[in-house]
């Protein structure tokens, strides 16, 4: 499965998520990854099953022309309502206002996070995302989410002396879904298997796609 993902900026290096991903690149996933926002194309969306952003909305008024402009939110809702899926990990849900269509597409966002600490994460074991995957703790930044869709279906929460957050949830968006995930500050967060199994049942979910007719 081809995927596209966007990551790396001003708090979040890139790095982080390319060791996360190299675990999964391989016979199941090829991922496409773009860490300069000079780089990205939104017409190149319609290439990939699944575009993977992991990268918060815009830095410097340099990056406004490449990035989260009005024109490219509305880029990746036309994608997603066409049948595209979109996958948002931890700073890609980041720095989107209430009347922005990227904060629309994902069904919420992020608002503040403590200082990082051990952080719980518990899936909803009803949810296929969840499947394989057993409650496990690690150090990251808690993201503290504003969740507006009520429909959209739960998938995990994250809890922490702070007290308990959505930790993810997916949601259906005219033919396309939509799926949050709010762990992956740390590097360890990306190399945990419990996230990566998260991450991978992820991508399967958000593609339409069954890992078992994948013969894994």
């Amino acid at each position: 499965m081809n995927v596209w993902a966007i990551c790396g900026d001003r708090w979040h290096p890139a790095d982080t998520v390319r060791g996360g991903l190299k675990e999964l690149d391989g016979e199941e996933f090829s991922f496409k990854i773009t860490d300069r926002v000079q780089d990205f194309d939104p017409e190149e969306l319609e290439a990939y099953p699944v575009v993977l952003v992991c990268r918060s909305n815009r830095q410097s008024p340099e990056e406004e022309e490449f990035w989260m402009s009005g024109r490219v939110q509305k880029a990746f809702e036309h994608y997603v309502e066409r049948g595209g899926s979109l996958l948002a990990v931890h700073a890609g849900t980041a720095g989107y206002e209430e009347d922005e269509p990227f904060r629309r597409l994902l069904g919420g966002a992020f608002i503040r996070h403590p200082e990082a600490c051990e952080v719980t994460v518990n899936p909803e074991k009803q949810h296929p995302i969840a499947q394989g995957v057993e409650p496990f703790p690690v150090h990251d930044e808690h993201y503290f989410m504003e969740w507006e869709d009520p429909v959209s279906d739960l998938i995990m929460t994250t809890v922490s002396e702070h007290g308990a957050q959505p930790g993810g949830w997916t949601r259906t968006y005219g033919r396309g879904r939509v799926c949050v995930l709010t762990p992956g500050h740390e590097p360890e967060v990306w190399t945990h298997p419990m996230f990566l199994r998260l991450l991978r049942n992820a991508l399967y979910w958000c593609a339409k796609r069954d890992p078992a007719e994948q013969g894994v």
